[in-house]
């Protein structure tokens, strides 16, 4: 005998909870996507709050349409554009090491350089030749053959000399935009397997006039263990993609996103406005390292209750049934 079934509301389910739920899920998607791929890995607990977790789905769409392998390392020949800074690599590393020996390859001492702010702490150093902006007005002054050859690659957006100290290492990581591809040029190394790079967990030395090419958003991490510090040209250039919208879509955030990240290699350059919040920021995080250090687990609870109850509010601010 058939149950009635009168007076019950009928279940309904909004459009809109729908099209949030299928958004939640590509994100999450995405974002184990990006832990998993390659071979190396962040730790899970790290993976849940790097970058590399929020931009996912960007990235995702950036591998889908890369005209160029989605491999850690690639093959330097199948950049041509990029042939002018091996060619006057020595051109490039005078003027590096005059740079070197002047003191302008230094860390910045503001906190107003989100990306590498961790390095810095690590006897990593820099000094800004352009970032995601025309080259920078000490640049011009005090490296001007290095900018001109810069300026003849349009693909290439940002450029910095790079120096790892003597006996130093930086950690696991992840860079977090895959619209770019990461290119490095050897100008002043030890010439030892003993300074290196893993990408991937595939090694990498650096060697004097030797060039590198690969995807900065695998896992990498590197090590100089002996007693000479290491400079090279470090350079960010747009990776090639197929899909004319997607191509499009990434240029713009080169154009209009990137830049945000900007800083300075002397007083009175222009700083992003990234770095300028991240430059406040960071200067409140004192009371809570403080507590993290007390506090360890109990910091780890409540950062990961906080995430969770914020994922669940989402979820609650969305939900449409049972009207």
């Amino acid at each position: 005998m058939r149950r009635k079934t009168a007076g019950r509301r009928p279940i309904s389910v909004s459009p809109l909870f729908v099209v949030e739920l299928v958004v939640l899920a590509s994100f999450f998607a995405a974002a184990v996507h990006v832990h998993f791929r390659g071979r190396d890995r962040l730790q899970f607990r790290r993976q849940i709050t790097d970058h590399s977790t929020f931009i996912a789905p960007y990235n995702c769409l950036v591998y889908l349409f890369s005209a160029v392998e989605n491999r850690p390392i690639l093959d330097v020949a199948d950049f041509p554009a990029l042939a002018p800074l091996r060619d006057n690599w020595k051109t490039i590393r005078d003027e590096a090491v005059r740079l070197y020996e002047a003191g302008h390859i230094h860390a910045s001492d503001r906190h107003d350089d989100l990306g590498f702010n961790t390095f810095f702490r690590k006897g990593w150093k820099r000094f800004y030749l352009k970032w995601y902006g025309d080259p920078l007005p000490s640049a011009r002054q005090l490296c001007p053959a290095t900018v001109e050859l810069l300026r003849s690659i349009p693909s290439v957006h940002g450029a910095m000399f790079a120096l790892m100290a003597p006996r130093s290492q930086v950690g696991k990581h992840r860079d977090p935009f895959a619209g770019s591809l990461r290119y490095h040029l050897g100008l002043v190394t030890p010439n030892s397997d003993e300074c290196r790079i893993f990408i991937d967990t595939e090694p990498y030395s650096w060697r004097d006039g030797r060039d590198l090419v690969f995807d900065e958003t695998y896992v990498h991490h590197f090590e100089n263990r002996t007693d000479q510090a290491r400079i090279i040209l470090f350079c960010d250039f747009e990776r090639p993609i197929r899909n004319p919208l997607m191509r499009a879509v990434n240029r713009w955030a080169i154009a209009n996103v990137l830049p945000l990240t900007a800083t300075k290699n002397v007083e009175g350059e222009e700083v992003g406005l990234a770095n300028r919040v991240f430059g406040s920021v960071y200067a409140m995080r004192t009371p809570f390292r403080a507590f993290k250090k007390a506090h360890r687990r109990l910091y780890y609870v409540l950062k990961y209750a906080t995430m969770v109850a914020a994922v669940a509010l989402l979820l609650l601010g969305s939900y449409r049934v049972l009207r």
